[in-house]
């Protein structure tokens, strides 16, 4: 691995376990009757308390530091103080820290008090999706074998993957090539190469895999109303695997 690829992995690595660490930060707070812009709040001051700053805010009008997206919304959901957890609810928390120019992009689906059983299963499939996907990749895997592990898993289970919103390359932007979809054909796409920094971050719908965007512009909802569960990580490639910059530092698998 040469040096500008060690440095762009050292530097991901910084920004993502600040993004990571907002996450273990709002963990904490997880409960019925917290409002969504509490938890706003929290990734804000964590990030800003590691000298560091949010990516969504401001971004394209964006005006909240991470997205919450409750039950059917699906992404880009906006933190409000008159959002209300409650409970039974699942509520993805999606949070960008930007250090240095570089980029640490992640999202987890938490519980509110206690969920259905259906709600958990999907959380779950949604979480072993994105980790089964991560682990195949390595140097020369093609982008279609990551979408194909994650579509077959999710599929097997009974719920569907959302074709609207993809995983992207990610660094000193925001956003970048390539494109990484939750589904597709293995043998297919892309070959991904050593040094590539990307996200995987499946969005699993327990219905249908259809979405539309509400009046605000961004908010997305499932059509059909059922719930939707993500779980996100920015990872590297290596030669012979990968490195995951966004990984929590105190547990990993927090459903």
């Amino acid at each position: 691995m040469n040096d500008e690829i060690k440095e762009s992995f050292e530097k991901t690595k910084i920004a993502g376990s600040i993004a990571a660490g907002a996450l273990d930060e709002v963990s904490k707070i997880i409960k019925p009757g917290i409002s969504t812009n509490k938890i706003d709040k929290i990734c804000y001051e964590f990030i800003n308390d590691n000298q560091a700053y949010s990516a969504p805010l401001f971004y394209r009008g964006f005006p909240k530091s991470c997205c919450t997206s409750t039950n059917h919304i699906v992404c880009h959901g906006i933190p409000s103080e008159k959002k209300i957890l409650r409970d039974g609810d699942i509520v993805n928390v999606d949070v960008t820290a930007v250090k240095d120019g570089w980029h640490g992009d992640t999202s987890r689906t938490f519980k509110v008090g206690e969920v259905s059983i259906r709600a958990q299963k999907l959380v779950d499939t949604t979480y072993e999706a994105m980790m089964k996907a991560i682990k195949i990749v390595k140097d020369g895997v093609h982008l279609g074998d990551i979408g194909n592990v994650i579509q077959n898993h999710v599929e097997a289970q009974g719920f569907s993957v959302v074709q609207d919103f993809c995983g992207h390359g990610i660094g000193q932007a925001f956003h970048k090539e390539p494109n990484v979809l939750h589904y597709g054909e293995k043998g297919t796409g892309e070959k991904i190469k050593t040094g590539m920094i990307f996200t995987i971050e499946p969005m699993i719908n327990a219905g249908n895999y259809e979405t539309r965007v509400l009046n605000d512009g961004w908010t997305a909802v499932t059509k059909d109303k059922n719930l939707s569960a993500q779980f996100e990580h920015t990872i590297g490639v290596t030669k012979d695997g990968y490195e995951i910059f966004t990984k929590s530092k105190n547990i990993e698998k927090i459903l």
